[in-house]
């Protein structure tokens, strides 16, 4: 896919890997993108510098999602990209509350359905389109002391590859973006941000923290050559091929690496027994 002459919606657009993208697209052509975020003045400041479109929108608010897929095609042309993006990362085990597995759940899983119920049916009938789904590598792999982060990452991962499964034969290209650590707001505005320095947490920056502008050059790359993963950090390929050919030694393998990275008293495995 080349982004020239094409539209894009950006989820998560205000800061970050969603900004850099909006930015990036507009750089390679893209006739309009539109910028969504939560942080609605945010998502019209990077929109305006762009010459874009921002909209203020809770990404779990699917009849929203819906109206702005809505307007988009009806008032400034067909989504040739929808940029499912939005993401956030907590600390906690098998104690955290279920309420808060439940919200990042719906940011990390249901807003992509949602995206995907709202503008597949628009690209089907023109017999093309592409979603990009920010997921992680945790979604391939695991991430050490956050459960909820873990699950729902893999679930983005499952929803993206039944996307593309499913409705390929139509039209649809899907990609996965699924980095490793990358210098943006994630961590500093979790609700776990003081507890996540210095711990075993922070593994996701073991093969170096990439900025944004890295993401967008191998998101664009990836897109020109519709591949499904796309995958900032290049290690993370092989890291999948091991865990596939051997799971139970990467399992092992991992089992070691968390010990290593969190002091007996702050192990995972504390935070439900305490012990």
């Amino acid at each position: 896919m080349e982004l020239e002459g094409k539209i894009a919606v950006v989820t998560g657009g205000a800061s970050g890997i969603g900004q850099n993208l909006a930015e990036r697209f507009h750089t390679e052509g893209a006739a309009h993108v539109v910028v969504v975020d939560r942080d609605e003045d945010g998502a019209k400041a990077v929109a305006g510098s762009v010459g874009g479109t921002g909209v203020g929108c809770d990404v779990t608010d699917e009849a929203a999602i819906a109206d702005i897929v809505a307007t988009t095609e009806k008032d400034i042309g067909p989504i040739g990209l929808f940029v499912s993006n939005a993401g956030y990362v907590t600390l906690g085990g098998l104690e955290a509350p279920v309420d808060d597995l439940n919200r990042m759940f719906e940011v990390h899983v249901l807003a992509h359905l949602y995206a995907a119920r709202a503008v597949i049916p628009h690209m089907v009938d023109r017999g093309e389109g592409y979603l990009l789904n920010t997921a992680s590598a945790a979604g391939l792999l695991s991430q050490f002391g956050s459960l909820h982060y873990t699950i729902t990452k893999h679930a983005a991962v499952a929803l993206a590859e039944w996307v593309a499964i499913t409705h390929g034969h139509q039209g649809i290209k899907v990609s996965v973006l699924c980095p490793q650590a990358v210098h943006t707001n994630i961590g500093p505005n979790s609700p776990d941000a003081d507890r996540m320095v210095g711990t075993g947490a922070d593994v996701a920056g073991a093969d170096g923290t990439l900025t944004p502008d890295a993401v967008s050059d191998t998101v664009i790359e990836a897109l020109r050559e519709e591949r499904f993963h796309v995958l900032p950090h290049e290690d993370v390929a092989e890291y999948v091929k091991r865990k596939g050919a051997d799971v139970d030694r990467w399992i092992g393998g991992m089992q070691r690496w968390q010990n290593s990275m969190f002091p007996p008293d702050q192990h995972p495995a504390t935070w439900l027994t305490g012990a």
